[in-house]
């Protein structure tokens, strides 16, 4: 039995992980590696070390045929969209206005929960997804909605990856109930591998490698052990213990580590504008998330 004070740890700093990934990759796009480039040197890798690890720790299944679309989409939806769009919008925006698009993920779930598995929308939800939706809007435009601006763009793309993800949150729930969690995660990878290194192929070779620094190197080792592999093997760590729904609302403390993190490194500013929209988004996804006890 593992002790509540050890998993919430875990969980924070699962957050933190994910926190100093929007500053790290900021280090190494776009003037090094493009973002299509480092999701196909980053998942291939990635998917090698989640089945290098599922064989010593864990016995292996095989996904039924009959879940072999599901798997495909979850791939395309978690893996290829998702993190395309991520790494490409955090390449045109600050750490700081990505990681607080991204906390309205819950708010897209239930959206997405609506049309596909008819989820009823109550008043209350409904109230929140306007307000976080209102302060999302805000926050997107906050720079200019001009689409020759950079962050504007960027903004955009960070609300793509986080719908993205909150379609596949709601299409993978399926297989997490069938098949174990790490052999989800080990084909998932799998499948999204072929899906994006046919558009970075040709990223890839036309990077010169040995003109890294031990700084560049840093950074790609972060990306993939760090924020890939690490995190989302201590997630399913957690998950053994607690519910899905404790582990979700730690993804509040990533805006918070992102924007320590890229003030402290980054010299980036945080204005009182920022911070209000902010405050909308949190209270919209409060609502949306609220349940009466």
């Amino acid at each position: 039995m593992k002790s509540p004070l050890k998993v919430h740890l875990v969980l924070a700093f699962v957050s933190l992980l994910f926190g100093i990934n929007y500053t790290v990759a900021k280090i190494i796009m776009p003037e090094h590696i493009s973002a299509v480039g480092i999701i196909a040197f980053r998942v291939p890798i990635a998917t090698f070390l989640f089945w290098t690890f599922h064989k010593f720790a864990g016995t292996s299944k095989m996904p039924a045929s009959k879940d072999l679309l599901r798997f495909f989409f979850s791939a395309l939806f978690g893996v290829a969209i998702n993190q395309i769009f991520f790494f490409k919008g955090i390449s045109l925006t600050s750490p700081m206005l990505g990681s607080v698009i991204m906390t309205s993920t819950p708010i897209f779930v239930l959206i997405v929960s609506y049309f596909l598995l008819k989820d009823k929308i109550t008043w209350l939800k409904f109230m929140g997804i306007g307000l976080g939706a209102s302060g999302a809007i805000l926050l997107i435009t906050s720079q200019g909605a001009d689409f020759t601006n950079s962050t504007f763009t960027g903004n955009l793309f960070i609300v793509v990856n986080a719908i993205s993800y909150s379609i596949y949150l709601v299409i993978v729930k399926p297989l997490m109930q069938k098949y174990n969690a790490l052999t989800v995660i080990k084909w998932i990878f799998l499948f999204g591998s072929f899906m994006v290194i046919p558009f970075g192929y040709q990223e890839l070779l036309g990077i010169d490698w040995v003109s890294f620094d031990w700084e560049i190197w840093a950074s790609i080792t972060y990306i993939i052990i760090g924020g890939t592999f690490l995190s989302y093997l201590l997630n399913l760590w957690s998950l053994k213990t607690v519910s899905p729904a404790l582990v979700g609302y730690y993804i509040y403390l990533q805006p918070l580590f992102a924007t320590l993190i890229a003030i402290i490194f980054r010299g980036d500013e945080l204005t009182l504008a920022s911070t209000l929209y902010s405050i909308m988004i949190f209270g919209g996804v409060f609502l949306v998330s609220y349940t009466k006890k």
